[in-house]
């Protein structure tokens, strides 16, 4: 099952995240946290089973 980890400000941020976890061998996806948004806030998702190792990696990112 898929789970929210983070919620971006815009998609170009999300795209960066879902990269850096898809470096770490994390399946992520995004989509938009609104349908009618197309540049605003985005979600990141991973499976629930790797939800604790993803967030530990964006939140190590967001130190940097």
């Amino acid at each position: 099952m898929w789970t929210v980890i983070y919620i971006t400000n815009n998609r170009a941020q999300a795209e960066t995240f879902k990269t850096i976890l898809t470096e770490e061998g994390i399946l992520a996806d995004i989509r938009p946290a609104s349908v009618s948004q197309t540049d605003g806030m985005h979600e990141i998702l991973v499976l629930e089973s790797e939800a604790d190792e993803a967030h530990t990696i964006i939140c190590g990112q967001m130190m940097k």
